[in-house]
Formats: C-alpha cells, sequence, structure tokens
C-alpha cells in the first residue's frame, strides 16, 4: 500500500513540471528559510500541554478541546488550506483512516487559517466525517509555536496564482501554520507530534494510529 508521504512526493515532482523555473526558486528559497528558521524546533512537542481553544467549524458549530478531552485522546492536525493540494491529499489521507482513529477512542480535529465558508466547501468536497475548525488570524496556530508570515516574493506568487488568501483568511493573507499533527492525550499531554517547515511532508497516518496504541 502507497504511504501517505509516497503519494504527496509523486504529486510534488509532477507539479514541478508544471510550474515556471523562477517560481520553483521563489518556493525553494522561502522553503530553505523557513527550515533554517528553526521555528519547527521551537513549536510544541512531546511533553508540553497543549494549548485550551474554542474554534468555529465548518458546520456553524463551536468545538473547544476541552470538551473533546472530556471522552478521550484527540488527534489534532494543522494544514495550509483548501488552496493547497497536498493539504487536500492528506486530508482524503486521514479520512480514510478515521474509522480506525475513532476506533482507538480518539476524535480527529483539522484546523486551518481559513474562514468557515471555505472549511466548508472543504468538508463538503471530500465528505470528510471529523471536524474542520477556522482559526482566524492563526492565534491557535501562534500558541502551538506554529505560525509564520510568508515572505513578500511567495506571498506575491500566491496571489498570482489566484489563492486570494486576503480573502479566504478572512483579512490575514500572509499568516499559516506549518503542517503539524499532534496526539493529545486526555490529560491534555501532547504524547505524540509531527512538525515540519516542509508543506510537502505530512504525518503519516500509520504513525498516528501507532501514537493512539501507544497511550492505551
Amino acid at each position: 500500500m502507497t504511504t501517505l508521504n509516497a503519494e504527496l512526493r509523486t504529486f510534488y515532482e509532477a507539479r514541478q513540471q508544471q510550474i515556471p523555473a523562477e517560481i520553483r526558486e521563489i518556493m525553494r528559497r522561502a522553503g530553505q528559510e523557513l527550515a533554517d528558521s528553526g521555528q519547527a524546533d521551537r513549536a510544541l512537542t512531546v511533553g508540553d500541554k497543549a494549548p485550551r481553544f474554542s474554534l468555529p467549524s465548518a458546520a456553524g458549530q463551536t468545538v473547544a478541546l476541552d470538551d473533546l478531552l472530556a471522552d478521550g485522546p484527540v488527534v489534532l492536525t494543522f494544514y495550509r488550506g483548501a488552496w493547497c493540494p497536498y493539504c487536500n491529499i492528506a486530508l482524503r489521507a486521514l479520512q480514510q483512516h478515521h474509522g480506525a482513529i475513532t476506533a482507538r477512542g480518539a476524535r480527529l480535529m483539522a484546523v486551518s487559517p481559513q474562514v468557515p465558508d471555505e472549511s466548508l466547501t472543504l468538508t463538503e468536497k471530500h465528505d470528510l466525517a471529523f471536524d474542520v475548525l477556522s482559526d482566524i488570524g492563526s492565534d491557535t496556530a501562534k500558541q502551538y509555536g506554529l505560525a509564520f508570515d510568508l515572505p513578500d516574493d511567495l506571498a506575491a506568487v500566491y496571489d498570482k496564482l489566484g489563492f486570494d488568501l486576503q480573502r479566504v483568511n478572512g483579512g490575514h493573507p500572509r499568516t499559516l501554520p506549518l503542517p503539524a499533527t499532534y496526539v493529545i492525550d486526555s490529560a491534555g499531554v501532547i504524547r505524540w507530534a509531527f512538525v515540519n517547515t516542509d508543506y510537502t511532508t505530512r504525518a503519516e497516518p500509520a504513525d498516528i494510529l501507532a501514537a493512539l496504541d501507544a497511550l492505551a
């Protein structure tokens, strides 16, 4: 069976052929600068207390981490948005493993900086069975040490590609989260963490399931 990251790598290699060299270079340089910034090392990790939050869902509810933890562990994943094809591939993979996650007594939550209407489009498109939450302004992502601002040249590229982050992120076009996934135990402690500055790499569902098994 193909792993998620193998699928992402195949997509990346095909995508590179379609992107002009000067845009590829801007993306490469921005990625290198973010990796060199050390932000991934400063993000919350295993043993840290998970910051509490209450965020609106695409379905119009308010979802609080405390309420979820009262029922068991939580798998919390941060993604950039429905405009990011790598995020869509990763969310589809999580949906395919949703039954296995819930069978282990855990709840799966996805968080992005998009306004709820944009998240709802994503939910409908992929028929996701888990809540997609809106972290407008990335305040929750900041608490987890994940939020960063796009450099000017990359923000201009995203505008040119039609991503319209000004609209979908509710007036916060420059701030995005690092891709990250956390397994949080019912006491609110992070027991497993995946954080990477490279948005083409994501947490493997099999590793998430193994982390949940380790809690049992």
